[in-house]
């Protein structure tokens, strides 16, 4: 029992937020200008009275995944606006095959499981491919790849050059600065 104590602990500790970097010490952009007109500037803003439906649920697979709530946040709201752009059925608006709230296969809570786990996935790539570069833009490079594929990223200068619209790394990272400054993740 005392061994599958200090094993769970052990894991508690390694999957930290900090684990992956602080996501308020990632530099960013911001939005393009495409995706902000599209999203009238506020993306985050409006999206928060609908974000707060999942709330909890975005906290309890954070906590269990080790990673910071307001990055799920922010992917939930560029993926399809806090689910404000889902067809019926939680079809994404762009692609028939992706489903819900990060736009995976899966359904709420499970579903947030999964695309927080192909997130840490991507950023473990980043990290092995890219080990001289800082925790944070690590995960800069992971949210990336989640977005594009690790094959897609070859530098940090140029990492969403082969993003959706060419922002999306900093287009999340922005609006997760927002939920963790206004939203409470």
């Amino acid at each position: 029992v005392a061994a599958r104590a200090a094993i769970t602990l052990s894991i508690t500790f390694t999957l930290l937020p900090a684990c992956y970097g602080n996501i308020m010490k990632v530099e960013t952009t911001g939005a393009s200008e495409q995706t902000a007109q599209q999203d009238n500037l506020n993306y985050s803003e409006t999206d928060l009275e609908k974000m707060k439906d999942y709330k909890s649920i975005i906290k309890n697979v954070a906590r269990q995944k080790g990673i910071d709530p307001a990055l799920i946040a922010a992917i939930i709201s560029r993926s399809c606006r806090a689910g404000k752009t889902l067809k019926p059925g939680g079809r994404g608006r762009y692609d028939e095959n992706s489903y819900g709230l990060m736009q995976v296969k899966k359904k709420i809570e499970d579903h947030l499981l999964e695309g927080t786990n192909i997130l840490i996935y991507f950023i473990l790539r980043i990290k092995n491919a890219f080990p001289d570069w800082s925790k944070e833009q690590q995960l800069k490079g992971g949210i990336a790849a989640y977005n594009a594929g690790d094959g897609n990223i070859h530098s940090y200068e140029e990492v969403d050059a082969k993003t959706t619209c060419g922002d999306y790394s900093n287009d999340v990272i922005a609006r997760a600065q927002w939920y963790k400054r206004n939203g409470g993740f």
